[in-house]
């Protein structure tokens, strides 16, 4: 059996609980736009990633991150970033002054982007050398969380006080920097603990027959 076809149940696996999640989340949501708002990336990159599933598959770790990914912005967008249950469960037990889920949204917002754009950049071969790489995927990583900030700054502008859930800054005047600097770590807690078996999961899926890809360049 070759690989793609070993992890296929998987792979339906994933979807059917992604689908489920964003059914159960969308039923009762604490406030229906900012659920929209923040299961938005989900409902774009879910079709995105069923229609090239055979054009350009990506590797198991890659998917198995994206859902998990998937399941952090449909929690906030059920129940709002500021008042997610285990976010609240994490502040009573540690004295927090916030609810701290927004930051690990932040967090897991630079953790998976880094290895999206490591897995391009290596695939297509745009660039040599791991420090290079790691240096790449970071500065993607950034600029991804510096746009999702110029979005929630226009909802600010557009909708006033109705993007006050969006924004869950929680009367942090640092909400922005502090953001941006949670993807960072993100970014580097992933590169420097998945890069690894990222690799062998590329080579792997370049020499599944079933794939036919190119090879990976090391």
């Amino acid at each position: 059996m070759s690989p793609s076809a070993e992890r296929r149940p998987l792979l339906l696996a994933l979807l059917a609980g992604m689908v489920i999640a964003l059914v159960v989340s969308g039923w009762r949501p604490y406030d229906r736009l900012t659920w929209l708002m923040e299961v938005l990336p989900v409902l774009v990159a879910l079709p995105l990633l069923f229609v090239t599933r055979d054009r350009y598959p990506l590797t198991t770790l890659l998917y198995v991150l994206i859902f998990l990914h998937g399941l952090v912005l449909i929690g906030g967008g059920a129940y709002t970033y500021a008042r997610v249950p285990a976010g609240a469960w994490v502040q009573e037990w540690f004295g927090l002054a916030r609810n701290p889920y927004d930051k690990l949204g932040h967090f897991v917002q630079g953790f998976v982007p880094a290895l999206i754009a490591r897995e391009i950049l290596l695939r297509g071969a745009f660039v040599r050398g791991a420090r290079m790489t790691a240096f790449l995927c970071v500065c993607v990583v950034l600029a991804i969380s510096a746009v999702y900030e110029l979005i929630e700054w226009w909802a600010a502008l557009s909708l006033g006080q109705g993007a006050d859930e969006f924004l869950g800054t929680q009367g942090d005047e640092w909400d922005t920097q502090s953001d941006m600097f949670w993807a960072l770590i993100g970014a580097t807690v992933a590169l420097a603990t998945l890069s690894r078996e990222h690799d062998r999961q590329l080579r792997r899926l370049a020499a599944d027959p079933a794939i036919g890809l190119a090879a990976i360049a090391e």
